[in-house]
């Protein structure tokens, strides 16, 4: 570990023992998922900055509609992040963005009553067995009335086992929460059944982030995730306010932080603002970069950094490559309107070295001092 590594990890604590303070005395979720396959080992994770980690993902067999377990890793998960924080609450989330024929599979499974029942009674017994307290749903996405049916009769299906497998065993239930889209710009609100959500589901996260990206829009510079829209329609603030229009209480939704982000390729590296000219993607064929790649072109590429607070997004700019991420700015400001709107709290798609609370809050405590 370098000096500047040291020093990051020295500011780490001091902001997350500020952060956890002010944070109690609202939130009750600071969540974080972790991929088993991100080269991130749950052993480093610093659970003591979480009250809910999800293990993610949990695949679903387009044959027996089982979910099942990708690595041994998913059986060790709950244990190891409770080394360093024994009250943690750890989630097997199953489905995930993963997987072009994932969203069919899961149309197909919550069609019939039989495979339906082999999917519950799959993730109830994988749960149990591998220590998790919840399970989460990341069905990526619902898309027609049947799919909002079907969903309504699964979670209904759902929680009925759940509370049944509790009685038999005289443990406490499982929580029960789901992922799901963000925005109308993301995936249909309609097509999720609000009056089985509410009562058959303990809190959403609402994945507010890949709103603009530049598979999608390959000729301009976009913010990805950005928590107002002002020359436009789709933010995650349009996002939350549809899903409490819905009849979804804002406390039981957390706000989604996306741990990544995205690069265009600038037309021309002297137009390089926001809807700036662009051809497509850089870095990658999608243009998706996380964080610690972009950090990492930070540190080497010497960037123009840029904090845009319409938008509440940061940006960073070389030769012509533009990138668009979160920072610690905006996601300051995202954990500001998440409290002030009411919501239960917060969760990050995925989980990085350093802990949420410090990278969200750092420039938060700055401005304060």
């Amino acid at each position: 570990m370098g000096i500047k590594k040291i020093a990051i990890a020295s500011f780490t604590t001091i902001v997350v023992l500020l952060f956890q303070q002010s944070w109690l005395a609202w939130g009750q979720v600071k969540g974080g998922y972790w991929y088993y396959d991100s080269g991130v080992d749950a052993s480093s994770i610093d659970s003591s900055l979480y009250t809910h980690l999800y293990c993610a993902f949990a695949a679903l067999d387009a044959n027996t509609f089982q979910a099942t377990l990708p690595s041994n890793v998913f059986s060790t998960f709950t244990q190891t992040v409770k080394r360093r924080n024994p009250n943690v609450n750890t989630f097997l989330s199953v489905g995930g963005g993963f997987g072009g024929n994932l969203s069919l599979h899961f149309s197909a499974m919550a069609s019939q009553s039989s495979t339906r029942k082999a999917f519950i009674d799959s993730t109830i017994q994988l749960a149990r067995s591998n220590g998790f307290g919840g399970v989460d749903l990341d069905w990526e996405y619902p898309s027609s009335d049947a799919d909002r049916n079907n969903l309504a009769l699964l979670l209904q299906e759902w929680q009925a086992a759940n509370q049944e497998d509790s009685r038999n065993t005289g443990r406490a239930p499982l929580l029960l929460t789901a992922a799901v889209a963000g925005s109308n710009q993301i995936s249909s609100l309609q097509y999720y059944p609000i009056a089985a959500i509410n009562d058959y589901t303990d809190w959403l996260n609402l994945m507010v982030y890949d709103l603009f990206i530049p598979e999608q829009y390959r000729s301009s510079t976009q913010p990805p995730a950005p928590l107002y829209n002002p020359g436009g329609v789709f933010s995650a603030d349009e996002g939350v306010s549809s899903w409490i229009g819905l009849g979804i209480a804002a406390n039981r939704l957390t706000f989604g932080l996306p741990f990544y982000g995205y690069a265009w390729n600038l037309v021309n590296p002297n137009n390089n603002g926001l809807f700036a000219p662009a051809a497509g993607p850089a870095q990658s064929s999608t243009g998706s970069m996380t964080y610690r790649q972009i950090r990492d072109f930070i540190n080497n590429q010497r960037p123009q950094q840029v904090y845009h607070s319409a938008y509440v997004t940061n940006y960073c700019y070389s030769g012509n490559t533009w990138i668009g991420y979160d920072d610690t700015q905006s996601v300051s400001a995202k954990i500001i309107y998440a409290k002030g709107r009411g919501m239960v709290g917060y969760f990050s798609w995925q989980l990085i070295i350093l802990g949420i609370a410090a990278y969200a809050e750092s420039n938060r405590v700055q401005l304060r001092g």
